[in-house]
């Protein structure tokens, strides 16, 4: 059996199931909400990419090292896509990243609600001993909204990686710590229950 296996995650903001090639047609549609693939120093797909780019996902959860969602709003619309990633099964390690979400999706408890779901199933049900967060130095709404979370910054790898545009990415690495979450559990609760989300 595999160290994490396909689940599907419900909560009152947010459902997060196994991401499929039926997905394609939503997630072309989702993605063109903001046209999000032209943030430069993002990896989203433009909507003629969609296709490949699960289908790239569900090749990388066949080889043990990512597990993709697809995200839906309390309403069931599709509203973006995001991975437990870097599985890392013998040190019980995963990254949560690989994710975008519709424009009219950000800035909403949606966000928040999935962080919570993954840590929580990462932390309870497969027992890691820590989640990581990476995000490009200049996305600073990404890097925001990873601090919010209560992740704690390790450090910054410089030139960590070439961009599509040649462009040399510094990655900004977060983590909590499997001690931490009963905390940062708290704490993301709390923003949860605000009328609107922090």
């Amino acid at each position: 059996m595999a160290f994490a296996e396909p689940v599907t995650l419900r909560g009152r903001h947010a459902v997060l199931e196994p991401l499929s090639p039926a997905h394609e047609a939503e997630a072309a549609e989702a993605v063109r909400d903001g046209e999000l693939w032209k943030l430069w120093y993002t990896a989203i797909p433009a909507p003629d990419q969609v296709g490949r780019e699960i289908e790239r996902r569900l090749d990388l959860q066949e080889k043990g090292s990512m597990l993709p969602f697809a995200v839906r709003n309390a309403q069931g619309r599709f509203a973006g896509m995001t991975t437990y990633m870097n599985i890392d099964a013998p040190h019980r390690r995963v990254e949560i990243g690989s994710t975008w979400y519709r424009k009219s999706a950000q800035r909403t408890p949606l966000n928040t609600e999935c962080k919570r779901m993954l840590l929580a199933h990462a932390f309870e049900q497969l027992q890691c001993i820590a989640v990581e967060f990476r995000t490009h130095w200049f996305n600073f709404q990404s890097r925001a909204a990873i601090a919010r979370l209560g992740a704690r910054q390790d450090g910054v790898l410089r030139n960590h990686q070439i961009a599509p545009d040649g462009t040399l990415r510094d990655t900004v690495v977060f983590s909590i710590i499997a001690g931490e979450w009963p905390a940062v559990k708290s704490h993301l609760d709390f923003q949860l229950a605000k009328p609107r989300e922090a």
